[in-house]
């Protein structure tokens, strides 16, 4: 991955529906949304044990919805492991650190390539690199904005056609929302 790539965010933009606000400030417990609607929702429970389990739903159609992944945490609250369909795996792995670059956290899309979430140098955003060091996704914290739905404190942005043009499929548009929760977790909690 190119760890010196340019970050001309002012060519990347997202269209208007490729936009998701983000509600609450602990992203285990929250919304995303446009203005088509909810499309996903971390829920979290804590279990008769004292365990933590926050799951990702997607919005199929009104009332219907798919759970993507079931995260449950460490009992010390830190990562623990996750589950998606028939495959489990640590959490660590989607947010593993990269050492090359302060801040910078990767993991294996769907896809088998590597992806890694990192702090832009130019901007108060944190981006999502492909492995050609494109920018295919881009978290951007915003001021607090009250919605009906909910306070919103940031906006997840889907790149449509950067990369190979997979951001907005399913299991990639999923996998991106999942390891973007993770890694603005690991930064709340400094993990």
């Amino acid at each position: 991955m190119n760890s010196q790539q340019n970050f001309p965010l002012a060519a990347v933009a997202a269209a208007p529906n490729d936009i998701l606000s983000w509600t609450n400030q602990d992203s285990r417990e929250s919304i995303l949304f446009n203005s088509w609607g909810v499309l996903y929702r971390f829920q979290s429970t804590v279990a008769q044990n004292g365990q933590t389990v926050t799951t990702l739903w997607r919005t199929l159609r009104p009332n219907k919805e798919d759970r993507v992944a079931k995260l449950e945490w460490s009992a010390n609250g830190g990562l623990g492991r996750v589950v998606m369909g028939k495959n489990a795996l640590r959490m660590a792995d989607l947010a593993r650190p990269d050492e090359t670059i302060y801040g910078a956290r990767s993991f294996t899309g769907p896809d088998g390539l590597q992806y890694r979430w990192r702090p832009s140098p130019t901007t108060v955003d944190v981006v999502l690199q492909d492995p050609n060091g494109e920018i295919i996704a881009f978290f951007r914290p915003t001021r607090q904005v009250r919605y009906q739905i909910g306070d919103v404190y940031g906006e997840l942005h889907y790149i449509r056609n950067a990369g190979l043009g997979t951001v907005m499929h399913p299991p990639m548009m999923d996998m991106v929302t999942l390891t973007a929760m993770l890694y603005r977790f690991c930064t709340t909690w400094n993990i």
